[in-house]
C-alpha cells in the first residue's frame, strides 16, 4: 500500500541515552507527562511514592531502580506522533541500546550537571556519530550544584566530539536555579519550585532587559544571566537545522527533569527541528521511507511482556510503505509469508492493537519463535537491513539447575531469553553442559531473576575462566575442521542454532589453536 506522506511527516522517532543515573528515565516520564500520555509522573528512586517510572515495567527494574531493557512509548503532541525509545544506561545492557539506536532517527543525550560526561555516554555517542545521527544534549539536574555551564559545554565538545549550540541557558544553579532562558524562542521562563511545573506557576519574560527581572531574580542573578546569554550568542554558532540533521551541530538544553524545569522547552524545540523518518541501509540498496511498498526490521525481542500469557513480542521498526494488520508479508530469512492479526503499539507495557503503522513507528508482533534480531519483513522484495550489531560474549558461566523437577521450564526459559539477544547459550560438546555468555556480569543476575519469576525455574552459576567465543565458519577446510574436532573437543560447543563454536581459554590458547589449524575460518560474532 502507498505510504501516507501526511502521516510520514507527523513522525518523530528518537532514543534517549545516557550514563546510569543521569535522569534519562525521569526525563522520558516528563516528556510523556507533557505529551498528555500519562497523568502522574512516578518518582523513580523515591521510597515514599510507590509509583515507578512508566518506562521501567519489568519487576527487576522496579526493584533495582535501573532500566535493563529498552521501552517503547508513543504519544501525540502538537499534531505530531512522537515515538520514544528509552534505553538502558548501564553498560552491562549496552547491546540492547546499540541495537535500539539502529531503529531511531535522532537521539537526546542526558548529562548530569554534577558528573558531566561519563564513560557510557562517550561509548553511546560514539555509535551515534558513526552513523551521523542527529544529537540533542540535555544537561539535567540543574536544581543541584554542579559544573559551570561553559565548562560543561567545553567538556561535551572535548569528550563527545560534538559541536554544540546552546538553545537554552539556566538562570542560576542548585539553590539559585530559577528558570531557563530559551534562545530558540527568545523567552525567559521562571518557575515556582513545587515540583508540578504547571503553566500557572511560570513567569514569562519576552525581553531580558525588562526592569522587572531584578525584582524576580535579584540584581546579581539578573546581571549574571544577561552577561552569560550575551556570551553564548557571541561564542557559539547560530543554530542551523541542516547541520543538526547532518549530525554536525548539537543543540544543548538545560533543565531539571524531576521538577519539569526546561522539559517543555526541550520538547517544543525537538518536535520543530527533529528529523522525520530517515532512509535505512539494506545490503541490497538504500530503502527510503517514501517508497510505496512496506518494509521493516526486527531490532528487539522480549519474552513475557505479560507473564500471565507467556507472550513473546518482536519489536519491528517500519522503514517504508504502510504496514497493515491481517496482510501477508514476506519473512525474508525464512522465505515464508506471515500474517499478523493483532499487531500492537506501545505505551511501555500497555499495548493496543493497531490497524496500520507508518515509517518511524515501532510495532509489536506476537511471535511464537519465528523471529530473530535483524529479521526483515517486506511486501515481497528480499531486503536485509544492515547495521544491527551482534556481540561476542566476554563473561561466561556454567548454568546449574537447582530444581530438577523444573527441567522443562528451565529449558524453555533459557531458549526464550537467549532469543532476546542479550545473552548467548552454548552446549559443550564434551559433556552437554549449558554455558551462558554475556557482555556484562549484571546480565547473569537478570537472567536468574527472570527464570525464577517468569518460568518458575531456579538456577545457580559456576564461574568459568574463558577469554572469548569464536564461531567456526562452515566454509572451513574439512580436513582442518576434522583435526580441530579431534584435538580440541573440550573447547568446542554449539550455540542455539547448532553452529560450532570454539571457547578460547586465553588469547594465547586461541592464537595457538589458530596457528595449528590454519584451514579453519574463525569469526568473532555469529553473523
Amino acid at each position: 500500500m502507498a505510504v501516507n506522506l501526511k502521516e510520514l511527516k507527523r513522525r518523530r522517532t528518537f532514543g534517549i541515552i545516557s550514563h546510569p543515573d543521569a535522569g534519562k528515565t525521569t526525563l522520558t516520564e516528563k516528556l510523556l507527562l507533557f505529551g498528555g500520555a500519562i497523568q502522574i509522573a512516578g518518582a523513580v528512586k523515591s521510597n515514599k511514592i510507590k509509583k515507578t517510572a512508566t518506562s521501567d515495567f519489568m519487576d527487576i527494574e522496579r526493584q533495582r531502580g535501573i532500566s535493563v531493557a529498552t521501552s517503547v512509548m508513543a504519544f501525540d503532541y502538537r499534531g505530531l506522533k512522537v515515538n520514544i525509545l528509552d534505553t538502558p544506561g548501564h553498560k552491562d545492557f549496552s547491546e540492547d541500546t546499540y541495537r535500539t539506536l539502529t531503529a531511531v532517527d535522532s537521539v537526546i543525550v542526558v548529562i548530569d550537571v554534577a558528573k558531566g560526561v561519563e564513560e557510557q555516554t562517550e561509548n553511546l555517542v560514539r555509535v551515534c556519530r558513526r552513523r551521523n545521527t542527529p544529537i540533542i544534549v540535555f544537561i539535567n539536574k540543574m536544581d543541584r550544584e554542579g559544573k559551570d555551564g561553559f565548562d560543561l559545554l567545553d567538556e561535551v565538545e572535548a569528550k563527545l566530539g560534538l559541536n554544540v549550540c546552546p538553545l537554552s541557558w539556566p538562570a542560576g544553579m542548585g539553590q539559585r536555579f530559577r528558570g531557563v532562558y530559551s534562545l530558540y524562542e527568545s523567552q525567559l521562563k521562571l518557575f515556582k519550585a513545587h515540583g508540578k511545573g504547571e503553566d500557572a506557576e511560570t513567569v514569562i519574560f519576552g525581553d531580558l532587559d525588562d526592569d522587572r527581572l531584578e525584582t524576580e531574580l535579584g540584581d546579581s542573578l539578573a546581571t549574571e544571566l544577561r552577561e552569560e546569554v550575551n556570551m553564548v550568542r557571541e561564542v557559539y554558532p547560530e543554530f542551523d537545522r541542516e547541520k543538526y540533521l547532518a549530525g554536525e551541530l548539537s543543540p544543548v538544553f538545560f533543565g531539571s527533569a524531576i521538577n519539569n524545569f526546561g522539559v517543555r522547552e526541550l520538547l517544543d524545540c525537538f518536535v520543530d527541528i527533529a528529523p522525520t523518518p530517515l532512509a535505512r541501509p539494506a545490503e541490497e540498496r538504500m530503502v527510503k521511507p517514501t517508497e510505496d511498498k512496506f518494509s521493516g526490521f526486527v531490532f528487539k525481542i522480549h519474552a513475557n511482556m505479560d507473564p500471565k500469557h507467556r507472550d513473546r513480542i518482536a519489536f519491528m521498526r517500519v522503514c517504508s510503505g504502510t504496514f497493515e494488520r491481517n496482510t501477508k508479508y514476506l519473512h525474508v530469512r525464512q522465505g515464508k509469508q506471515m500474517r499478523f492479526s493483532n499487531p500492537t503499539s506501545f505505551m511501555a507495557e500497555k499495548k493496543e492493537v493497531v490497524d496500520e503503522a507508518f515509517p518511524g513507528d515501532v510495532v509489536g508482533l506476537y511471535d511464537s519463535g519465528n523471529f530473530k534480531i535483524g529479521d526483515s519483513l517486506t511486501e515481497g522484495e528480499e531486503l536485509n537491513f544492515r547495521g544491527i550489531p551482534q556481540f561476542s560474549p566476554e563473561q561466561f558461566r556454567i548454568v546449574h539447575n537447582d530444581d530438577p523437577m523444573k527441567s522443562k521450564q528451565l529449558a524453555k526459559g533459557l531458549v526464550q531469553l537467549m532469543d532476546e539477544g542479550v545473552a548467548q547459550m552454548f552446549t559443550r560438546e564434551s559433556d552437554g553442559r549449558k554455558i551462558i555468555g554475556t557482555v556484562g556480569a549484571l546480565q547473569f543476575e537478570v537472567i536468574a531473576y527472570r527464570l525464577e519469576h517468569e518460568y518458575g525455574a531456579k538456577v545457580s552459576y559456576e564461574p568459568m575462566s574463558l577469554h572469548k567465543a569464536y564461531w567456526i565458519d562452515e566454509a572451513s577446510d574439512p580436513v582442518a575442521l576434522k583435526e580441530l574436532r579431534a584435538r580440541r573437543k573440550n573447547n568446542l560447543a554449539y550455540d542455539t542454532e547448532k553452529r560450532l563454536v570454539y571457547l578460547a581459554e586465553s588469547p594465547w590458547m586461541l592464537k595457538m589453536a589458530q596457528d595449528q589449524h590454519e584451514g579453519v575460518i574463525w569469526r568473532d560474532t555469529s553473523e
